[in-house]
């Protein structure tokens, strides 16, 4: 089988760390690309150099986003796959109340790194056929209080991803848009503000998603035969459902 690339945002931690060591250990070809290097030094340390290639970088620096993809190895250069995981809330508070920089960053973050990305690396995509994979959420399908910018965020994601698939029509690049419910990340962490007992309270009991079915979601769609393109995968816990997004939890 010959060896393909991937590059995946947001390779820290959560979703993206899981699918960039699912792939990595799946004998494929990784970039990794998020903020921490520290984090992303656990992914060469486990896998090597020659598997996974770090790149760390902030993804709302388009000058540094450049710079990280005109310098990649020569064994990292032809990417076959590009995961648009790197996303984030922040506060839960309703809109009235907001804090006008959060929202801000959840759009530089969510939706223009996004597409600053995805357009920087079509050219390639297309030439080698490849497939996109956007994490969105949803939130962009389902409001919830305080969800706001977050939620339509999401909402633009989910949108951007059909657009994708349209303008892509005939080129064999595939766009698929992967919505996941409640997942038990650093998620709730970073958009408390670091508040541990509300995350363990949101979390408790549920069985929530976890970065590992998030993985193994991707590395499927990744991996369907070049004919084949599913456009949505929503996915939410048994837990949880569409109805007020209610959560079942143990006694």
């Amino acid at each position: 089988m010959q060896e393909k690339t991937i590059l995946v945002t947001g390779a820290s931690a959560g979703f993206g760390a899981a699918i960039a060591a699912k792939f990595a250990d799946s004998g494929w070809r990784v970039v990794a690309c998020a903020r921490r290097t520290e984090r992303l030094g656990e992914l060469t340390g486990r896998f090597g150099s020659g598997r996974v290639h770090a790149s760390a970088f902030d993804i709302r620096d388009e000058a540094a986003m450049r710079q990280a993809l005109d310098t990649l190895p020569e064994g990292f250069r032809d990417i076959d796959a590009l995961v648009n995981n790197a996303g984030l809330a922040l506060g839960t508070a309703p809109a009235q109340a907001c804090d006008l920089a959060q929202w801000r960053q959840m759009i530089d973050t969510n939706v223009t790194s996004l597409v600053t990305l995805t357009r920087l690396l079509l050219p390639k995509l297309i030439d080698r056929r490849g497939a996109i994979v956007n994490v969105s959420s949803i939130s962009g399908t389902y409001p919830y209080r305080g969800g706001n910018v977050y939620g339509a965020t999401k909402a633009f994601v989910t949108q951007f991803s059909l657009g994708l698939r349209t303008d892509l029509h005939g080129t064999g690049v595939r766009v698929t848009n992967v919505e996941p419910g409640m997942a038990e990340t650093e998620f709730t962490l970073v958009r408390t503000g670091g508040d541990r007992s509300a995350s363990d309270k949101l979390y408790q009991g549920a069985h929530p998603i976890t970065p590992r079915d998030i993985a193994d979601t991707v590395w499927w769609v990744a991996n369907l035969p070049p004919h084949l393109n599913v456009n949505r995968i929503e996915m939410m816990p048994t837990s949880q459902s569409a109805a007020g997004l209610q959560v079942a939890r143990e006694s």
